[in-house]
């Protein structure tokens, strides 16, 4: 079974307070394209522009750090085909902490932190009081060599205006790759499913989205 867990990518949508929404557009219309190719064939070239933060997207080192892996060269086995892990909080808690993690073999695992926050996607509730990792766990997780860690929620980090962002500094400073506005955790069950989540080869960008989804058995 693959589960479904990105959120789709509509024009203008807004992911993220003050990041511009994308712009879909047509660069060969189907009608233009009659001109092109020979009678009874058509087609049709879209255009895209839009923010790396659009969307699912998946963080990589140079995100935070000038000097980190971008999308070209984060190997591709830090973000696909990775064994998972969903851990659940409680409803409504805010800070994730540590507690929910320790016991767990989390190295070379994608770690899927389910927080039910992706109700909210699309709504003005998403972009306020969401839930995030505690530094404290993100610090456990990047210890113990965690492939990836993703989360159904605004952001990994709190996010007041001109704070610190300390997950993402462990997490992407130790090379592990983060997701951000996953959705669909419920689906899941708690292990044994494989998780990928893959952007382009993109070189000097840190940021872009994904297609995420898992592998049921």
């Amino acid at each position: 079974m693959i589960v479904e867990l990105s959120h789709r990518i509509t024009d203008g949508m807004t992911t993220y307070p003050g990041v511009p929404g994308p712009v879909l557009g047509t660069h060969l219309s189907r009608e233009d394209s009659r001109e092109v190719y020979a009678p009874g064939t058509e087609f049709h070239i879209g255009t895209i522009s839009l923010a790396a933060n659009t969307g699912t997207y998946l963080d990589t080192p140079f995100h935070r750090y000038p000097d980190g892996q971008d999308l070209a060269r984060l190997p591709l086995e830090r973000m696909a085909d990775l064994p998972g892990l969903v851990v659940r909080a409680k409803p409504d808690v805010r800070e994730v902490g540590v507690e929910l993690f320790e016991g767990l073999d989390v190295r070379g695992h994608a770690v899927l932190i389910h927080t039910g926050w992706d109700r909210h996607f699309s709504t003005d509730r998403y972009f306020s009081e969401h839930p995030y990792l505690a530094p404290e766990a993100a610090a456990w997780l990047a210890e113990r060599e965690v492939a990836l860690v993703g989360i159904d929620s605004l952001n990994i980090d709190d996010t007041p205006p001109r704070g610190e962002r300390p997950a993402h500094t462990v997490l992407l400073g130790a090379g592990v790759a983060l997701v951000e506005h996953l959705t669909g955790l419920d689906a899941l069950p708690d292990t044994g499913f494989r998780f990928h989540a893959a952007p382009p080869m993109i070189v000097g960008m840190g940021t872009f989205p994904v297609r995420a989804y898992a592998i049921v058995p």
